[in-house]
């Protein structure tokens, strides 16, 4: 979980650099609050994932830790 969270989390860095850059190579081409609304949103997007990724990981040990004495019960 820990992993998929942090791939997931590199590849949305990745877009909101390209956003980024694409808005400061093309200033002509973008609205003059573009590099505020990507970044409200990409760290908006980033910061959900993140806090359901933290609760996944927390309800999967969970499972783990169930499943484990359901185990050892046998």
């Amino acid at each position: 979980m820990i992993l998929v969270t942090v791939i997931v989390e590199a590849a949305l860095a990745g877009f909101w650099w390209y956003l980024a850059s694409y808005g400061m190579a093309n200033p002509d081409h973008v609205t003059a609050d573009f590099q505020q609304v990507v970044g409200q949103t990409m760290g908006t997007a980033m910061g959900a994932l993140l806090g359901v990724g933290i609760i996944l990981f927390f309800v999967a040990a969970r499972n783990d830790r169930k499943a484990l004495e359901d185990k050892m019960r046998r």
